[in-house]
């Protein structure tokens, strides 16, 4: 299949570009670079040994000629802003950026007769979540920034388009906490400033980058008093677009006039929890490596305990989670040294 990989340059989408040409697809990619560099896709290019198709270009702007040289199966979504910090400072330019560019991409891809896409959701949005192991059937919540009410917002607005519209497949797809990075060390994830997630904080610390780790609570009901999250190695993650898409496909082959295409939600994450200080000494045994830290008082927003039940995925696309907290601790420090 042609896949059009909207934000493919970034973090999750350059590694799903190597696992899909792993897998025999053939993709293209649209990014403004905004948060990433053209260098990554000339690693994907190492990595893989492919040629990549790539266009800088904002999806808020009219993109139409990619359409002129290629004829797409499917569109995997995952342009878009993502610090949640920067998102409740500059709300405005989060839900410009990120709502614009997908009403956008939308209707050019149905203009192009492009109807079966998977987007790039957030466990965010279940907010504060009704129910631990968070399944798929768990309520959507109040999303503490404007991150996550875009990822909220987007879910529904293709829900709506499925509604109004049956014959488009959309699967949406939920990630927890994605680390890690490629075995290779040749992409990862290079947050701008200090980053909001652990794993990099880790790292940057662990290189002199940054002086020491700042552990926000330690007064949770939890084994350590550290808050505990599904964190899942970026390459699982990764694979669970490929298997995605071989719904999306069987989807689409079998729809004939009379049929509604697929919409479905899907939980990606490893189905059990790690705590703050659980990373950081895994961290340290796995690279023989010193972590500084101190801990400060818990954050707004935060909650003590958030992990997934991935079984729906597991059961109806046969995905499920292969690599463990060494591996995720042991590559983010690869790449880390490497950059």
């Amino acid at each position: 299949m042609k896949i059009l990989l909207t934000g493919g340059a970034g973090y999750i989408g350059s590694h799903t570009a190597v696992e899909l040409i792993k897998a025999g697809h053939s993709v293209v990619i649209i990014d403004n670079l905004i948060n990433s560099s053209e260098d990554v896709i000339k690693n994907i290019k190492r990595i893989t040994g492919t040629e990549i198709s790539f266009y800088k270009l904002d999806l808020r702007d009219d993109f139409s000629c990619v359409f002129s040289g290629h004829v797409f199966d499917a569109c995997i979504h995952f342009a878009g802003l993502k610090a949640v910090g920067e998102s409740v400072s500059l709300p405005l330019r989060y839900y410009n950026n990120n709502l614009i560019s997908t009403l956008n991409l939308i209707k050019t891809l149905e203009n192009h007769n492009c109807k079966n896409i998977i987007f790039s959701s957030s466990a965010t949005v279940y907010g504060t979540p009704a129910e631990i192991p968070i399944t798929e059937q768990c309520p959507k919540g109040t999303c503490t920034n404007p991150y996550g009410w875009t990822k909220w917002v987007i879910e529904q607005i293709l829900t709506d388009l499925h509604v109004s519209d049956p014959s488009w497949n959309i699967v949406i797809l939920r990630y927890f906490n994605p680390v890690g990075a490629h075995q290779s060390g040749l992409i990862g994830e290079s947050p701008k400033g200090i980053p909001n997630n652990l794993m990099p904080y880790i790292t940057q610390v662990a290189s002199g980058r940054l002086e020491k780790l700042h552990i926000f609570g330690n007064d949770y009901e939890t084994p350590d008093g550290t808050g505990i999250r599904d964190y899942i190695h970026v390459v699982d993650l990764a694979k669970g677009h490929v298997a995605a898409l071989k719904a999306l496909k069987k989807s689409s082959e079998n729809q004939t006039s009379d049929d509604n295409g697929l919409l479905s939600v899907y939980n990606l994450g490893t189905g059990r929890g790690y705590s703050v200080l659980e990373m950081v000494n895994t961290f340290e045994k796995v690279n023989g490596l010193k972590v500084p830290y101190v801990i400060e008082g818990r954050r707004a927003g935060d909650i003590g305990i958030c992990y997934s039940d991935p079984s729906k995925a597991r059961r109806e696309l046969n995905w499920k989670a292969e690599y463990g907290l060494e591996e995720m601790c042991r590559d983010s420090w690869n790449w880390e040294k490497n950059k």
